[in-house]
């Protein structure tokens, strides 16, 4: 299948920012994002983007995959608002990597919530449950009826 490659700066100016930051507060997702997808529907009038088949979606931080991921993004700015990631969700940063049926990203707080059978795996030690919040600013997650597999290291 033909993949198609899109630039999601150039195509709707979606940039991964968070609203009102300051330099006292980082963006975890930074800078224009690279989405490839086998298809792309784009709806302008309802500022949707909806990408399927084995989609990537790469910052300079993160890289979130799926099999089907639907973008919001606000009218004015074209700032992404929500994600709605769907089918083998995987996201990668640095040595974190957090599996799951689905998750969605809300921008406004910058926050990824994973549920259908999370799973997050940090070198070695593994956390499981059945929801999993994340909160990219804080470094922080939240996790309900969670299952955590340390590994033992010795001499540590």
């Amino acid at each position: 299948m033909l993949k198609q490659f899109f630039i999601v700066s150039v195509f709707v100016c979606i940039i991964f920012l968070s609203n009102g930051l300051s330099e006292d507060k980082p963006a975890q997702i930074q800078g224009p994002i690279v989405i490839t997808s086998e298809t792309l529907s784009a709806d302008n009038k309802a500022r949707t983007a909806l990408f399927e088949g084995s989609v990537v979606a790469k910052s300079e931080s993160m890289t979130l995959y799926s099999d089907r991921m639907l973008v919001y993004y606000a009218e004015q700015t074209g700032n992404v608002t929500k994600i709605d990631a769907e089918g083998r969700v995987k996201l990668v940063k640095k040595d974190l990597v957090v599996t799951s049926k689905a998750a969605q990203y809300f921008a406004d707080e910058e926050k990824m919530i994973f549920t259908g059978e999370p799973r997050a795996v940090e070198k070695g030690n593994v956390v499981t449950g059945t929801k999993m919040t994340y909160l990219m600013r804080e470094d922080r997650s939240i996790v309900e009826d969670s299952r955590v597999l340390l590994e033992n290291k010795k001499g540590k």
